[in-house]
């Protein structure tokens, strides 16, 4: 009898490319890939902040660059990625704009589907070309209110749910390269983004009662998630959303 043996959640080797890597759970992705033993490409649009982030985990030792990049702007976006050799794209860029339904404007509703599934679309379909000849994992980080709804979120919503429509999409149709696509959905993370949210007291209160573990997430919660699939440890999965919501899609 031969015991089975556990694969490696280890990176070393891997080039990864993280957007949205200056801050939040952009930059907890790429500090986790890079302490598995990925080189990350760290890309974001603020330039100080992502130098910082790359000088620091440089100073740890870790391998990984930095890259002013707005993937909002699709042919900047397409120059930079036909130019990258990846095996881990992780996709964190994202834009909230939330008020009630009638309040939305065509202007708001344009700029949140631009980078929440405009670009999105885009950058998973560059991905796939520098992936085509060797398989790869692309992983975007959603949300879960992908999956649910919530107050004054329905364009937010709707950018959500159309990305792991998209994301399923995706796996069927690049599954036989070798090339996998899945989503983290995490629920409300304490990032300065999700401060915003957090010191209104009546929403804290709807917040804390709908996640069950009964805490808000912080961005080490989403770290082993990003190096689980990304690595060899979630070969078989793909077209799926890993749910890091304390509980809250569980109703």
């Amino acid at each position: 009898m031969t015991l089975p043996k556990a694969p490696t959640m280890r990176l070393d080797g891997k080039r990864a490319l993280v957007t949205g890597a200056s801050s939040g759970i952009g930059q907890a992705c790429a500090v986790a890939l890079a302490e598995a033993g990925a080189h990350v490409v760290c890309a974001a649009r603020g330039v100080d902040r992502l130098q910082d982030t790359v000088a620091q985990m440089r100073e740890k030792g870790w391998s990984a660059e930095a890259l002013a990049l707005d993937i909002g702007d699709l042919e900047a976006m397409r120059r930079t990625m036909r130019g990258q050799s990846l095996d881990v794209v992780v996709n964190s860029a994202g834009l909230a704009r939330h008020s009630a339904a009638l309040d939305t404007t065509p202007e708001d509703f344009d700029a949140v589907m631009g980078v929440n599934l405009r670009a999105a679309y885009f950058l998973s379909a560059e991905a796939a070309r520098a992936m085509s000849d060797k398989g790869g994992s692309i992983i975007h980080i959603g949300s879960q209110m992908g999956h649910v709804g919530g107050i004054e979120r329905a364009l937010y919503c709707a950018s959500k749910h159309g990305l792991e429509g998209m994301i399923k999409s995706m796996a069927i149709e690049w599954g036989k390269s070798g090339i996998r696509i899945n989503s983290i959905c995490p629920t409300f993370i304490r990032t300065p983004l999700g401060e915003q949210t957090l010191q209104n007291p009546e929403r804290r209160k709807w917040i804390e009662e709908k996640i069950k573990l009964g805490r808000i997430g912080e961005v080490e919660d989403i770290m082993g998630a990003v190096v689980y699939l990304a690595s060899n440890a979630s070969a078989l999965v793909t077209g799926t959303a890993l749910m890091i919501d304390g509980g809250w899609t569980a109703d």
